[in-house]
């Protein structure tokens, strides 16, 4: 259902107001600071920074050095509750190092941060056994790894979402160590949704395992899970994947954009709601060169470094100055000079070409990072031009947001 439109005043004044933090914010980051940053809801200590406080402007992550991260994957949900009935959610991160070694921290009630236990870590450690690693990813409270060509997984493994022939081999369904995934090599990148796992091999085909609903593992069939890899159907040449919570994008090498899985806010961009086991075209889409998959939205960063999105918009988190969901690709004209984008269940992150990093979409966890709680439908600073920063990640179902 069509949800609100944001007027043209507002989003004026939205527009003003994102000006003028430009420069209220450069405070807010030294560009010469080498750490990790990290913002937002920190239930489950998944910023890093030794604390479960919520922060509302980037902080360092304890430990991590920008220069010596090569990939980082934020996971999880947030907690509920409060008080004495609060909840601490699976919100965590596993982060990448150029060594080959993965450090992780947050919630770890799946043992999804791979330490062997399922005790929470407030600060960054590495994750023992874990070397030679070139891919990492989480997603709601799993993990996965690549090296040399094999994955590994750990985590939560309820739905067969560990790809080692069984679903819920521990108690609870857990998994405290990495273990390998069966069957499968030569895995060139993978991506961790809620409930499943999907990898990319050297031959452009693409694998899914773990929860079969809405279609998400793309083998036309939504009511078996696989506890072990399963391919794609009808999908080859394919040079890049992103997971969302319950839908995949797939860019093939033609620069056409494949998706599959839960449709109910528009995220497949196929004109439609209606969910799909096997890959659909994703409309109005050309020169495309990264695909991204928020927790139920969809953005493609074009050539020259201009996007569109598609999906949920209920928080504007799509940027296009609107709250109505897309069914189709729509240019986001605010947003130029993108270099990576993620995004959460209500919120949208960028990485731009000058070294910032701008936010939008709900934030009443401080996610947007522009120490306010005030929602945007137009991009607000999170870290200002300079801030040498080149990457970005979101948790998967959370409101946590990173940048390295």
């Amino acid at each position: 259902m069509p949800r609100n439109r944001t007027t043209t005043a507002t989003l004026t004044t939205a527009l003003t107001l994102t000006a003028l933090a430009t420069s209220a914010l450069t405070a807010h980051a030294d560009s010469s600071d080498p750490w990790v940053r990290s913002w937002g809801s920190n239930t489950g200590s998944q910023l890093g920074n030794g604390n479960t406080v919520q922060q509302l402007t980037p902080a360092n992550v304890l430990g991590i050095a920008r220069q010596d991260v090569q990939e980082l994957g934020a996971g999880g949900a947030e907690g509920t509750g409060s008080g004495t009935t609060a909840t601490p959610g699976t919100a965590f991160a596993v982060a990448l190092l150029k060594d080959g070694t993965v450090m992780s921290w947050g919630s770890n009630t799946s043992g999804q941060i791979g330490n062997g236990t399922t005790t929470a870590q407030a600060a960054p450690a590495a994750v023992a056994g874990l070397s030679g690693i070139s891919h990492v990813a989480a997603g709601l409270n799993h993990a996965l790894a690549v090296r040399n060509g094999r994955v590994l997984s750990w985590g939560s493994n309820t739905s067969g979402q560990l790809g080692n022939g069984v679903a819920g081999a521990d108690p609870g369904g857990v998994q405290r160590t990495p273990v390998p995934v069966q069957s499968l090599d030569r895995v060139v990148d993978v991506g961790a949704g809620c409930d499943f796992s999907v990898a990319l091999r050297d031959n452009g085909t693409v694998w899914a395992w773990g929860s079969a609903a809405d279609g998400r593992l793309g083998n036309d069939d939504d009511k078996t899970n696989s506890s072990t890899p399963k391919q794609v159907k009808a999908l080859t040449d394919v040079v890049g994947i992103s997971v969302g919570c319950g839908h995949v994008l797939a860019l093939a090498a033609d620069g056409t954009v494949k998706a599959w899985g839960k449709n109910s806010d528009g995220q497949l961009g196929n004109d439609s709601r209606a969910q799909s086991a096997v890959p659909v075209t994703v409309q109005y889409l050309d020169s495309v060169a990264k695909v991204a998959a928020t927790t139920n939205g969809s953005f493609a960063i074009l050539d020259d470094g201009s996007l569109k999105a598609w999906g949920d918009n209920n928080s504007g988190q799509l940027g296009d100055g609107y709250t109505d969901d897309r069914t189709t690709a729509v240019p986001i004209d605010a947003v130029q000079g993108v270099k990576e984008i993620a995004g959460g269940p209500d919120h949208t992150i960028a990485a731009l070409d000058n070294g910032s990093v701008v936010a939008w979409g709900a934030n009443a966890n401080g996610q947007l990072g522009n120490g306010s709680l005030v929602s945007s439908a137009a991009p607000t600073v999170s870290l200002p031009a300079g801030s040498d920063i080149s990457h970005v990640s979101a948790a998967t179902n959370g409101r946590s947001s990173f940048a390295y």
